[in-house]
């Protein structure tokens, strides 16, 4: 580029010099300067324009990773070249790093219960966002997500589920948090609203399910998933080996809460995982959860004649994960089998339909084991199994929702599903229910499609 400076200078001084040249040979002259002059403007907005969608499009990518920091080079290797071409004239190109990545996610399904949805769970009655899906042809929920780094201290996410109820659509709050991206000595803290820690699957939204619903230890004990608004803390341990260490107190006002008890403390949570490779093609995660929970009115059950309860609850949660690759190549062919198991004790009082106040005191349990495997690009099959069982609460409980009439509920699914690309997903699923008091054959076919932008899946 100097060189052509150079030229074009050489040449108007040239012209100056030789006024015997002829006005044909000038105006030639005068052609080739401004077909230069043309190619490097060309040149130089090109470049910029360049490093501008570099730079964009990996500041969106690590938006959403949980390790944004370690991995922050290229954009800053991308701003300072943009800041070399400009030459100091700062655009609005430097302000396109704090713009806001929106994305959406388009849901729905068509699902057949030959025996109908099943009345509830013998010994577990559903709270929270828990339940069958929605039979027949059904748009599901659509998700609008929001994220942003604030500065370059803390990270913004906002969700908006547009969602159906009887018949009338409506937008809710289903995440709104804060994080921070600067803590010294591997130390991460959320505030707002947000899915908690406990668990393996509690945190992932339902468009990275494996399954088109929940297993049934989830949906039992944990309201389909623990959301509140709370502060979270988290630890990253400096090792190879993955440490990371985690708590949080919630506000307490769902399920498996209720009523934010304690002024608005009402829950408290820990969890610790540890995880690494096996080779070059196999990596595994486990973990351990707790979570204690007062409650005030905690309904569940009939929508119409809930059950509520008032007392406190404890839970316990084990997760493991292993995930196979050949060579770690992920995306011809790939193998994952999880597992959870979850442990809840209350004792309280329950608040009958019938006007009955009862005491309390029993231990629930349920666990699934499910496998996922890739053979080919695009294509997944699955399988799922799950199984719960409950404490008899006593003769008084009898007949009721809380009791468990001698049955060990459970469920068998299978599932195939096609990807043409990481932004849609067409989903088969058959399950054989045996979780209610009729057994019933469940099939069904899903959709997930994606627009915008969107980050990348934890492991």
């Amino acid at each position: 580029m100097r060189s052509s400076a150079l030229i074009i200078l050489g040449s108007i001084l040239f012209i100056n010099v030789t006024p015997a040249v002829s006005m044909e040979q000038t105006q030639t002259s005068i052609d080739v300067l401004r077909a230069e002059l043309t190619a490097i403007r060309s040149d130089y907005e090109s470049r910029i324009a360049a490093l501008e969608q570099r730079l964009v499009a990996t500041e969106q990518k690590l938006q959403q990773t949980d390790k944004a920091g370690a991995a922050a080079a290229e954009p800053t290797i991308a701003a300072a070249e943009i800041e070399t071409v400009r030459k100091g004239n700062r655009s609005a190109v430097g302000e396109n790093v704090f713009n806001p990545a929106i994305g959406v996610i388009f849901q729905g399904s068509a699902w057949d219960y030959r025996k109908g949805p099943a009345n509830g769970v013998p010994g577990f009655p559903l709270g929270g966002e828990a339940g069958a899906i929605d039979e027949g042809l059904a748009i599901g929920e659509t998700e609008i997500d929001i994220s942003a780094n604030v500065d370059d201290k803390f990270s913004a996410w906002l969700t908006l589920p547009v969602v159906i109820e009887d018949g009338e659509s409506k937008i809710e709050i289903e995440e709104a948090w804060i994080e921070t991206q600067a803590l010294p000595a591997g130390l991460s803290a959320r505030i707002g609203r947000m899915f908690s820690g406990i668990g393996y699957l509690n945190s992932k939204h339902a468009h990275s399910w494996d399954f088109a619903d929940q297993p049934l230890a989830y949906q039992a004990l944990l309201g389909d998933q623990y959301l509140d608004d709370g502060v979270q803390l988290r630890w990253l341990a400096p090792t190879d080996l993955y440490i990371e260490l985690g708590g949080e107190i919630m506000r307490g006002g769902r399920y498996p809460a209720g009523g934010a008890d304690d002024s608005g403390f009402g829950a408290r949570t820990l969890f610790a995982r540890s995880g690494g490779d096996i080779g070059d093609s196999s990596s595994w995660l486990a973990g351990i959860s707790y979570l204690n929970a007062g409650s005030e009115g905690r309904e569940m059950g009939d929508e119409d004649d809930p059950i509520a309860f008032n007392g406190n609850s404890n839970m316990l949660i084990a997760e493991l994960v292993w995930k196979w690759a050949p060579r770690g190549n992920w995306k011809d062919k790939n193998f994952v089998f999880q597992s959870e198991y979850i442990w809840r004790k209350e004792k309280g009082h329950m608040l009958l339909p019938d006007g009955r106040d009862l005491a309390f005191d029993a231990a629930q349990q349920g666990w699934y084991a499910q496998a996922v495997y890739q053979p080919v690009p695009r294509w997944r099959v699955g399988a799922r199994f799950d199984l719960l069982s409950a404490d008899n609460p006593g003769l008084a409980f009898a007949g009721t929702e809380l009791d468990p009439m001698g049955k060990t509920p459970k469920r068998f699914s299978l599932m195939a599903d096609w990807s043409n690309s990481e932004f849609s997903r067409l989903r088969f699923q058959y399950t054989r229910d045996e979780s209610g008091l009729v057994s019933d054959d469940q099939w069904g076919v899903q959709y997930i499609f994606s627009i915008g932008a969107h980050g990348a899946h934890s492991f």
